[in-house]
């Protein structure tokens, strides 16, 4: 062009030689990009068919894959393909659903391989899903999938990997076929659980009972190392993962990312170094250093260290943090154990007790003291956003100290120790024993709870322990009291009603609530999709909940979320525990903040 200066061959072809020997030290490797995050509590095996707290789950998700997963962006929330080359055929009747796997998707090396670079096929598929009622693994995901794939009853009577079951087949190596015994209209999303990701049959009995220590998957990240209880860094894992498009319908103050992942191969940083940290001032101490990259969910106690009048400090939006509020589809709540002699029972006087003992939960003072506002009042097990939840209920059991006071004289606690604490109606000492998280935040919430029960005469003791514990504890039927929380694995009132459903006692069902009168209930609702029929079967549910009061609902959080300002592509997503695969670092700018900050 006019005006521009053009190289001569010879010189051109000197300076193309002088590149060739550039001495390679000279060379420069861009940065690893390394996500800095936390779990809340430790990690127990990462199995998925065993693993049901949070923070397992959460690096589940990452490491072995089910069929579908939820699209990123889109919202309302909708499903995409995940291992399989579109969504699944569905016949007419609803029952069969036949899915293509991928080719080329590839377990990571491990020594139980021998060697084999091992491709997914459907029969993995297939075993993986059966895993789910193997009765020396006690599933709690089993649930999901029982008594409704097409002959799986054989799998409960006499089990066996080997048994050909009419509604799991693998036709072919690339086709899944799976077949319901009745339409099921929350199928899908049951599939893109952790509990359903796919494992390879050699791993599984190369570390018979201690697959959990070993984990094997195709997912966006591998395990690099691993100190229980401490850190798990997980290296990026690039093999399986085809281009990102995004689908489905994206917020306008979406589409930048959106544009930003477009035909980027998952994930972007190359490692995320995770640690355990338990206590709420670790974790907050930990973020305002730059420790870590986020935070989600600010801890209740601790609010007032980055929040003012509802809005962050302007010290820390000077450093460039941003806050975000996020509806989380969670539910806390504290259950009783049905069948605890102390507490549970059908009888009038152990109804009125839980009732009494509901009664007592002043909600507004956990919102405003404990929560800091960042809360609603739980009316029923549904949080908002959830399909089934319905913004007009209202729980008939509000706190009232008084009437409270009045159940428990009326049917018969009214002998006092001589420190004025209830006795039982026949005489003997009466002492609740509720379990906590051994935290501040859990000393806070005995704190509470010890000032609520008292005033209703109520006496009560606390067992600290970590939550691992008092789950497996729970299972087994072995803790009076607890307060728990419930996020959704899939965002349908399903997810959460089952936690009462009788035959989920010893899984899910910590309660162990079986009462035929809601089973009926429960086991209609499921057939049906979101309708107004169903919404009258949750009404009636509710209302039997509140009858017998085997739970007390507590508050549907509004999570408060702090991020770092280097920290790209952030977007909490509703159902999905981590982002991770998502994510990007500008580690450059981290720098430059961190060096700012020192």
């Amino acid at each position: 062009m006019a005006g521009m200066t053009r190289y001569r061959p010879a010189l051109a072809a000197l300076l193309f030689a002088a590149a060739l020997f550039i001495p390679p030290g000279c060379l420069v490797a861009a940065p690893a990009k390394v996500l800095h995050t936390f779990l809340t509590t430790s990690e127990t095996g990462l199995d998925p068919a065993v693993a049901s707290d949070i923070a397992t789950l959460s690096l589940l998700e990452n490491l072995f894959d089910p069929l579908l997963r939820y699209d990123y962006l889109a919202r309302p929330l909708s499903l995409r393909a995940n291992t399989t080359v579109a969504m699944p055929g569905v016949d007419a009747q609803g029952l069969t659903y036949t899915f293509k796997i991928r080719p080329g998707i590839y377990f990571t090396p491990d020594p139980a391989f021998k060697g084999v670079h091992r491709e997914v096929t459907a029969a993995d598929y297939v075993y993986s899903l059966k895993r789910l009622y193997d009765p020396a693994l006690h599933s709690p995901w089993l649930f999901l999938f029982e008594g409704k794939i097409a002959g799986d009853a054989a799998l409960k009577q006499a089990f066996s990997y080997d048994s050909d079951i009419e509604g799991l087949q693998a036709p072919d190596r690339y086709t899944l076929r799976i077949r319901l015994s009745a339409p099921d209209h929350n199928f899908l999303l049951y599939l893109t659980t952790p509990a359903s990701g796919v494992v390879a049959r050699e791993v599984m009995e190369a570390y018979s009972g201690q697959a959990g220590n070993h984990p094997v998957g195709t997912g966006p990240f591998s395990v690099g190392s691993w100190k229980r209880s401490d850190t798990i860094v997980l290296l990026a894992n690039r093999e399986n993962s085809p281009p990102y498009h995004a689908g489905g319908t994206i917020a306008p103050a979406d589409r930048a990312i959106a544009a930003a992942l477009e035909g980027q191969r998952l994930p972007l940083v190359d490692k995320v170094e995770v640690h355990i940290a338990e206590e709420f001032q670790g974790r907050m101490l930990g973020l305002l250093g730059g420790d870590y990259d986020y935070l989600e969910q600010v801890p209740e106690s601790l609010t007032g260290m980055v929040i003012a009048d509802g809005k962050l400090k302007p010290e820390l939006a000077a450093r460039g943090i941003t806050l975000s509020r996020f509806p989380v589809l969670q539910t806390y709540y504290m259950w009783m154990n049905m069948e605890d002699p102390l507490v549970g029972g059908y009888s009038k006087e152990k109804v009125a007790l839980r009732r009494a003992i509901a009664l007592s939960y002043d909600s507004a003072e956990d919102i405003a003291l404990l929560k800091k506002g960042f809360a609603l009042h739980a009316e029923s097990p549904l949080p908002p956003n959830v399909l089934g939840y319905d913004p007009a209920y209202r729980s008939p059991v509000q706190y009232d100290k008084a009437l409270a006071n009045a159940l428990l004289d009326r049917y018969g606690y009214t002998g006092r120790d001589p420190d004025g604490f209830r006795r039982l109606p026949n005489g003997q000492p009466l002492t609740l024993t509720m379990h906590s998280e051994a935290t501040v935040g859990g000393r806070l919430r005995d704190e509470f709870w010890r000032k609520n029960l008292n005033a209703v005469g109520l006496r009560v003791v606390f067992k600290s322990d970590k939550k691992t514990e008092i789950i497996k504890a729970s299972r087994l039927g072995k803790v009076q009291m607890f307060e728990n929380n419930w996020i959704a694995d899939f965002p349908d009132g399903d997810n959460f009603y089952q936690l009462l459903y009788g035959p989920n006692s010893g899984r899910a069902n910590y309660a162990r609530f079986n009462l035929p009168a809601y089973n009926e209930r429960y086991e209609k609702a499921v057939q049906l999709p979101d309708s107004p029929a169903r919404q009258k079967l949750y009404f009636e549910m509710n209302q039997l909940l509140h009858a017998y009061n085997p739970w007390v609902p507590l508050t549907n959080p509004i999570s408060a979320d702090l991020q770092q300002p280097w920290l790209k592509h952030y977007r909490r997503h509703p159902v999905e525990l981590t982002t991770w695969r998502y994510l990007d670092l500008d580690v450059a700018g981290r720098e430059r903040a961190l060096a700012g900050r020192r």
